[in-house]
């Protein structure tokens, strides 16, 4: 990931020699750092590992970034964590990094329906749900059992659970409904129905899976006043 870009202080010292040529006065000299100096302000610490091209797309009002990555384009492990935006502009680490799981055969700018890849970029995250109930978000979040999961996954583990909590990806689909939503701006085979669920033990179908506790705690944090976004890629395609 791309360091913090952190500001410095510039400073510039010389010390001035007095009139040396007169005999009858007193040497003197400007003790060194006595003249005033003009500090440059403290550059905003970016998010790590997020190029210009991916904070180009975020928000200027948008005071929390869920950063989701993995090492390459066709990895499905990779990480997570929250960042927030500070009064001074700067970004920090809230919450993170954690394990995380996405698409079977990794990411992909083109997300295709049935790809079994995760889309890179930057999206909402405005709606929730499950079956279980609200952990305390704020977000809205529809309870039901529509989110019962059921089955088996690629390596035979069991589905049952994994959206007992979602975060809705705002790829494909209309904000500020249910994420039982199917509409399709983009067209069906664009894919679509990509959420932050509970990890199953496996990589997901093009979603992003996240331990329970981890995704709770997510559900608590995300503030909708914040306009909450996830950005999410291998590395190098955030590092853009």
């Amino acid at each position: 990931m791309a360091a913090l870009a952190l500001g410095a202080l510039l400073t510039g010292c010389a010390a001035d020699a007095g009139p040396a040529a007169d005999a009858k006065a007193p040497a003197t000299a400007t003790p060194a750092g006595a003249r005033s100096q003009e500090a440059r302000p403290e550059t905003p610490r970016e998010i790590p590992g997020l190029g210009p091209k991916t904070r180009a797309k975020i928000d200027s009002r948008t005071r929390q970034v869920f950063v989701v990555t993995g090492g390459g384009a066709d990895a499905n492990r990779g990480t997570a964590a929250l960042y927030e935006r500070g009064a001074d502009g700067g970004w920090r680490r809230a919450v993170g990094p954690w394990p995380a799981r996405n698409g079977l055969k990794g990411w992909t700018d083109d997300h295709r329906l049935g790809d079994l890849r995760t889309p890179s970029g930057v999206y909402g995250l405005t709606d929730a749900g499950g079956r279980l109930a609200d952990p305390g978000t704020e977000l809205p979040y529809d309870r039901g059992p529509a989110f019962t999961a059921q089955g088996r996954n690629f390596d035979g583990e069991s589905l049952e659970g994994a959206f007992d909590h979602v975060v809705a990806v705002n790829y494909n689909r209309e904000p500020g409904r249910t994420p039982l939503d199917w509409t399709r701006p983009l067209g069906e085979a664009k894919g679509g129905g990509i959420w932050i669920h509970v990890d199953h033990g496996g990589a997901t179908q093009g979603c992003v899976g996240l331990a329970r506790p981890r995704v709770a705690e997510l559900l608590k944090r995300l503030d909708p006043r914040a306009r909450p976004v996830v950005a999410m890629g291998p590395e190098a395609t955030l590092a853009r």
